[in-house]
């Protein structure tokens, strides 16, 4: 029987579960929290930061309260729908026993009765996730979401944005940074469109500091140093002496491991090589450099090699294609995402460029930049990670020749790039130092034969010998 005590912590007392992204993960690593029992909470802060098996992603709060309890300590794998954290959302409303809020993990089935009428948590970037279990209509007024919680989380239907006056406008990453620098964010002049504050801001407001601070030192830091946008790796405790250190298999590693053992044994391989003077193409960047129409981005040879790949596939549509095992079906696809294998500290990811196929060589070069900083910076979404077609991998920028590259799962094709180098090379019967480079193509045998596989990348290679085709063959 309920009393009327238990409705009344029910109500006090509110638990934020960990949030289901929509994207088949079913767990996450809590990497890091950023509050602590007592402190207190606003709705769209940044409570802690998680690393599922595609990337690390910021959670903000719900709701506005005082944390009561953090259900997990750092470094834990908690499941999806698990609670994490508690939070009074009525301090100093009477004596009603906290005891309430460790009830429901007793009884799970009891736990947070208001959850079905609100809206659901959910990973920074991906805004509300839909559910095939209809929901009723939440009562009452609908919630109010700051702003720079909203810009991160996306748009939220059927909910009103309300920006309060008395908290600073700042994305979670911001708000992270200004923490770890020691600014109070209610003192950075904002600079950012709607007067949210940006990295700069912060890194200006740190400036003057060491003036007036009695350690200087750390602030004093040029941003190229500045490590808050990225989660370093786990350390690893090793004994002096040993002769083996064992490292945790988790989080994009475990899911690496994961996807190349499944495609590997799943999608059978074949991989094919040629060797192509590139003279022409490097001469074409250096020449884009200097063009007005691509100032402000960044212009490299991985750009030309997109491009080139993106005018084969116009020429050779099969190969931009998905097998579909439990239809029995080749799944012809009319878009291109491209995907670009990036290294990073958490391991390899290979966010994508959706609708690639229909950028101009400028906007081309900008999405390429932006994927590239934002996996610097270990901000890549899942979202991003998601929905790719065929898979470029820079090799060479390793100083590797070639490689057998293994295809990103539910792609057909995946490009390797080996390093350009200056070889002698035979050019109009003489035998000359050129710009030579080995593309390595691994595609699945089962949608892509051996004629289809090799025209793609023939085509791919005489785009790269004569760049002027990126302009006959469009």
């Amino acid at each position: 029987m309920t009393t009327m005590t238990d409705t009344s912590n029910a109500a006090r007392f509110r638990e934020f579960k960990m949030p289901d992204v929509g994207e088949g993960l079913t767990e996450a690593e809590i990497l890091k929290w950023y509050v602590q029992a007592g402190d207190t909470v606003t709705d769209g802060q940044v409570v802690c930061e998680v690393e599922t098996a595609k990337a690390a992603v910021e959670l903000p709060i719900p709701f506005d309260g005082v944390v009561h309890e953090l259900r997990f300590p750092e470094g834990t794998t908690v499941d999806v729908g698990q609670v994490i954290i508690a939070v009074d959302v009525a301090p100093g409303s009477g004596d009603a026993a906290p005891a309430a809020v460790s009830a429901p993990a007793a009884e799970p089935e009891a736990a947070e009765p208001e959850a079905p009428k609100g809206r659901q948590p959910v990973l920074v970037g991906y805004g509300v996730a839909e559910s095939s279990t209809k929901r009723r209509a939440r009562k009452g007024a609908a919630t109010a979401v700051p702003a720079a919680a909203a810009a991160i989380q996306g748009e939220m239907n059927g909910h009103t944005t309300v920006v309060p006056e008395s908290r600073p406008l700042a994305k979670p990453p911001v708000r992270k940074l200004a923490k770890d620098l020691g600014i109070d964010l209610a003192t950075v002049v904002p600079t950012g469109e709607g007067g949210i504050i940006t990295r700069e801001d912060v890194h200006a407001a740190a400036t003057p500091v060491p003036a007036q601070a009695q350690a200087p030192a750390p602030t004093a830091a040029p941003p190229v140093a500045e490590p808050a946008p990225e989660t370093p790796v786990p350390a690893v405790v090793t004994t002096p002496g040993a002769r083996e250190t064992r490292i945790p298999v988790k989080g994009v590693r475990k899911a690496i491991a994961q996807a190349m053992v499944g495609s590997a044994f799943t999608a059978p391989h074949v991989t094919e090589f040629v060797t192509v003077d590139v003279t022409r193409t490097m001469k074409l960047v250096a020449e884009l450099k200097e063009d007005k129409e691509m100032a402000g981005v960044r212009v490299n040879p991985l750009l030309l090699i997109a491009k080139a790949l993106l005018v084969a596939i116009k020429r050779n549509p099969g190969v931009n294609a998905a097998w579909d095992e439990a239809n029995q079906e080749i799944v012809q696809k009319h878009y291109v995402n491209l995907g670009i294998a990036a290294a990073t500290p958490r391991g390899l990811i290979v966010p994508n460029i959706k609708d690639a196929h229909e950028q101009t060589l400028p906007q081309l070069a900008a999405s390429l930049g932006e994927l590239v900083s934002t996996a610097r910076e270990g901000r890549t979404s899942p979202a991003a990670m998601a929905g790719g077609t065929v898979t470029i991998t820079n090799v060479g920028v390793f100083g590797v020749d070639t490689g057998t590259p293994i295809l990103n799962p539910g792609e057909s094709a995946i490009l390797a790039v080996g390093a350009i180098k200056l070889q002698p090379w035979v050019h109009k019967g003489k035998v000359k130092p050129r710009q030579v480079t080995t593309l390595a193509l691994s595609f699945d045998h089962r949608l892509v034969d051996g004629e289809l596989g090799s025209k793609f990348l023939a085509d791919i290679a005489a785009i790269l010998e004569q760049p002027k085709r990126l302009i006959t063959w469009a």
